[in-house]
């Protein structure tokens, strides 16, 4: 440094030398010492080593006057003799460098570990790689940060910052730094516009919502699993990795067991691990929806997937169909043609054994759809993938539109609206050869969001809060929670106040039309068994509309 260093200046930094030559005598207190156009400070670190005052780089500070140098020189050896002086050296090295070897030193579950590692590689390491740990200020935090939420949602920048903060609170604990530049100040900033660094308010819909969405994503599917599936997760808040991570030994008569969940890392791998949090626990499940579970998997008939060695009540789609697919599915020609896959199967390979009438139908339909033999047929993964499931059926499903993906910009889904509640079009010039398309049901709904709604539905039934945290597999630490305890009756009003809302959804989708091309539902639909509830107002036209 060049400069004088302002009078009273108290540096962090020091640089240590050995076999100082004082001059000017004493036992205590630092003294000055002169150099060729500038005084140093010099001050007593033990006996035989003396340290020389030095600014946070390590430089050494040059002082006008020899007042300014002894000034300066008392002041550090006052944090020699009060224990706070730190080797010069510490804190040198790069934040790349030492990111690198913190990360290695984790044994965390596989998410969190790809979650850090996303963290530093794409957001940390750009800005702060070469710097020295000592050499980061809050200043290069608060610009770094800036400069981050102008490309990304405050919440997420929030969370990398708070890794940020954990790399430096271990380096603490090692003695390389002495504060922390990622740390918050609290009171300081501007309080106006606080409220932006809040996301969006979660999308939610009702029990009615759930069934409807459900549906829809059953005929985009072909399938009925995933009207089981997207039930399931609505009436229990489940995580989705638990939703996939399902096995058939931990579905009960009354309940279902959560022990494990299924984490997809960004390489595609699926794995086996603990619930988030270690939140294993029971989930009550009314008599209704362990039958829709148990149904499901005695006919799917599921066997133990290759990946893992276990028997899942969830399988996932064929590889074409998880992304984009746009050929019509022999499902599609079933359902147009009002017949079984299995006589579409006897047109195509035996259409001898067909009367004349049903073949006939079954070629109109497979014309219609331009439908493509080969094509459409392929084995079934053994997991669904959550983008595959979330942007080609849930998003569909919930808004009726197709996403953007290029070359394709958003559209309607196409829907041949004869029977309702429309059944996809898909192939060739589909929607020149559609006829109706599908309302919002719940614009924004995500399948996390349905856990969202899970708990919005039992705050509606006025559920206890010991109850819907132990459902969710949350913790309350706060000391009135230590002495709540969940009860048979909470248990009891709880699954009574779900059938009714199961109920009143089945009979406002009966009003709407009494049959469903989705199987499961129709027969729910066929089955009666009416609440007795008043039935949500609704018509066909709030289900689907005309292209026009």
């Amino acid at each position: 440094m060049s400069a004088a260093a302002p009078t009273g200046q108290v540096p962090v930094r020091h640089r240590c030398l050995t076999q100082p030559t004082r001059q000017d005598g004493g036992n205590f207190g630092g003294y000055a010492e002169k150099r060729a156009s500038y005084w140093r400070g010099r001050y007593k670190i033990q006996d035989g080593k003396y340290g020389t005052v030095a600014d946070s780089t390590g430089a050494v500070v040059k002082f006008a006057t020899k007042r300014e140098a002894k000034q300066a020189a008392d002041a550090e050896e006052v944090t020699v003799r009060r224990g706070q002086w730190r080797d010069p050296g510490l804190g040198q090295e790069t934040f790349g460098d030492y990111a690198s070897r913190w990360y290695a030193a984790q044994d965390l579950a596989a998410s969190t570990m790809q979650n850090y590692r996303r963290h530093i590689e794409e957001h940390l390491l750009p800005d702060f790689e070469d710097k020295a740990l000592a050499g980061v200020l809050r200043t290069d935090v608060d610009a770094w940060e800036k400069k981050e939420r102008a490309a990304y949602a405050a919440s997420s920048v929030k969370t990398w910052r708070s890794t940020l903060h954990l790399i430096f609170e271990d380096a603490i604990d090692e003695g390389l730094l002495t504060s922390n530049p990622a740390a918050r100040r609290r009171g300081r900033g501007k309080r106006a516009g606080r409220s932006r660094d809040r996301g969006p308010e979660k999308v939610v819909t009702d029990a009615l919502g759930i069934l409807l969405t459900a549906e829809r994503a059953a005929l985009l599917s072909g399938r009925d699993d995933e009207f089981v599936a997207t039930v399931l997760k609505g009436y229990t808040g489940k995580r989705w990795g638990e939703i996939v991570g399902l096995e058939t030994e931990f579905v009960r008569r009354d309940a279902f067991r959560i022990e494990w969940q299924l984490y997809e890392l960004d390489t595609g791998e699926l794995v086996r691990c603990p619930p988030k949090d270690d939140s294993y626990r029971t989930i009550d499940s009314p008599d209704w929806l362990s039958a829709l579970v148990s149904d499901h998997i005695a006919r799917t008939k599921p066997t133990p997937c290759s990946c893992h060695g276990k028997t899942y009540v969830f399988q996932g789609q064929g590889t074409a169909r998880t992304g984009g697919h746009q050929g019509a599915k022999l499902v599609d020609v079933a359902r147009l043609a009002e017949v079984s896959t299995g006589t579409v199967s006897n047109v195509l390979n035996r259409p001898d054994r067909v009367a004349e009438a049903t073949r006939v139908r079954v070629e109109k339909a497979i014309a219609d759809l331009d439908f493509v033999r080969g094509g459409t047929v392929s084995e079934h993964a053994a997991h669904w993938r959550r983008n595959g499931f979330a942007t080609w059926l849930f998003t569909q499903a919930a808004s009726g539109w197709y996403p953007k993906k290029a070359p394709q910009e958003a559209r309607p889904v196409p829907l041949l609206g004869e029977q309702w509640p429309g059944i996809p079009v898909r192939g060739r010039n589909a929607s020149e050869r559609a006829d109706a398309c599908w309302m919002p049901i719940a614009k924004g709904l995500t399948p996390h969001g349905l856990r969202h709604t899970h708990r919005t539905m039992m705050e509606d039934l006025g559920t206890e809060k010991v109850l819907m945290d132990e459902r969710m597999g949350h913790i309350d630490s706060s000391v009135s929670a230590r002495y709540a305890h969940v009860t048979a009756g909470m248990r009891k009003r709880l699954l009574h106040g779900l059938g009714e809302q199961w109920n009143a959804a089945l009979d406002a989708r009966r009003a709407m039309s009494p049959h469903s091309p989705v199987a499961v539902l129709d027969r729910l639909l066929r089955a009666g068994g009416k609440s007795g509830l008043p039935v949500r107002a609704a018509s066909p036209a709030w289900f689907w509309g005309d292209r026009a």
